[in-house]
């Protein structure tokens, strides 16, 4: 199991994570209102900004203040170097 690290701490299991999108757009707001209605929204922005959407496999939407940019190479730098939850 391979955690991914999306600011403040915060981890998440990168092998569950399907897409890593800006918050900007109307569908992705739309996105993030019906996860909050439906109690599956996480909020890990710690009161800053959201500025990355995490789209889970299991229906779940999690949010960032990390640029999705930074989610994204902390995912290709922790494959590359075989770094896993065991150390």
């Amino acid at each position: 199991m391979k955690l991914l690290n999306i600011g403040f701490g915060n981890m998440v299991v990168a092998d569950r994570l399907l897409a890593i999108v800006s918050p900007d757009s109307a569908p992705i707001k739309r996105l993030i209102q019906d996860a909050k209605d439906g109690g599956r929204l996480i909020d890990a922005t710690y009161g800053r900004r959201t500025r990355a959407v995490l789209i889970m496999d299991t229906d779940q939407v999690i949010l960032s203040a990390v640029q999705p940019e930074t989610v994204a190479g902390r995912m290709t730098e922790d494959r590359a170097e075989g770094v896993d939850a065991r150390g």
